[in-house]
């Protein structure tokens, strides 16, 4: 009973740390409508990005009131707000945007989503998330392209257009590299070679990597794990239940393995390839470390 009117109460202020957020982000981006200089863009994106930290910082301490979280954060020292990355993560939950924003927002710049066409039109969401400059995606199915081969680069001119706003403000744009939340089930059916993860979408990444190239100072890979509550972290989390969080956080330089153009360059393509099945096979024997560390298989 208890655990239920927590989940209930603790919905209702996510919800409504969300919804205050929505209406503030939206209300800066009205006048970056309205007043497209580029001054008033980049000080309305700015305090769009504080408003973010804010709700990052809101969500964070509701963690802490409600649940009793042993935190194990390692790595990352290095990370400034000043700079430009791309993070790279595993996906367990919708645990994990509340977990990468609460631990990352005075690490590093707030992050940014690669967001559904769909999302633009969902009242005050989708033109928070435009204030806010992240990329709308139109995920064309290849049965359109076929069709519409003009259109195969509208996904890469979107994160071109939104790279531009981006060189006047530090940004983090996250990347969920295997596509999708994992599952056990996903894990069997999805021909995996590794035992806590799905394949990484190669392509997905190189993707927005290489529209952000020039500005990137960096890399960033984070392992995530809720090695006590790996069935039903966010639900775990609304009840007061989420008992351990486990962040591990590496940062790779633009070296020759990430500065590149994966879609002319051969010879790159294969080097990235094989950087990013390297990396997630070092995550997967991290994984395993962890559920074993905490007495799981």
């Amino acid at each position: 009973m208890l655990s239920n009117l927590r989940l209930l109460i603790n919905s209702l202020l996510v919800i409504l740390n969300t919804a205050v957020t929505a209406v503030v982000v939206s209300t800066l981006s009205i006048i970056k409508l309205i007043l497209p200089l580029h001054p008033v863009q980049k000080t309305m994106t700015s305090l769009a990005n504080k408003q973010m930290w804010v709700w990052a910082t809101v969500n964070l301490w509701l963690l802490n009131v409600n649940n009793n979280i042993d935190w194990q954060i390692e790595g990352g020292e290095e990370l400034t707000p000043e700079q430009w990355y791309m993070l790279l993560s595993n996906h367990l939950s919708w645990t994990d945007i509340v977990i990468i924003s609460s631990v990352m927002k005075d690490r590093m710049p707030m992050c940014k989503f690669l967001l559904k066409q769909s999302l633009l039109y969902v009242p005050f969401v989708g033109l928070a998330c435009w204030g806010l400059d992240m990329p709308f995606m139109k995920r064309h199915s290849q049965a359109y392209l076929v069709k519409h081969p003009e259109r195969r680069n509208d996904d890469f001119n979107a994160i071109k257009k939104a790279c531009k706003k981006f060189q006047h403000v530090p940004t983090t744009m996250i990347s969920f590299v295997e596509g999708t939340r994992y599952s056990p089930e996903k894990v069997q059916t999805g021909k995996t070679p590794y035992r806590h993860l799905l394949k990484p979408k190669t392509g997905g990444v190189a993707f927005t990597l290489n529209a952000m190239n020039q500005l990137l100072d960096g890399v960033v890979d984070i392992t995530l794990a809720y090695p006590e509550n790996r069935e039903s972290p966010f639900e775990d989390l609304l009840k007061g239940r989420l008992t351990k969080v486990v962040v591990k956080i590496e940062v790779y330089p633009m070296d020759e393995n990430l500065n590149g153009d994966y879609f002319k360059d051969k010879a790159f393509k294969r080097r990235f390839h094989h950087w990013l099945n390297a990396l997630w096979k070092r995550k997967d024997e991290t994984l395993e470390s962890i559920y074993q560390n905490n007495g799981l298989k």
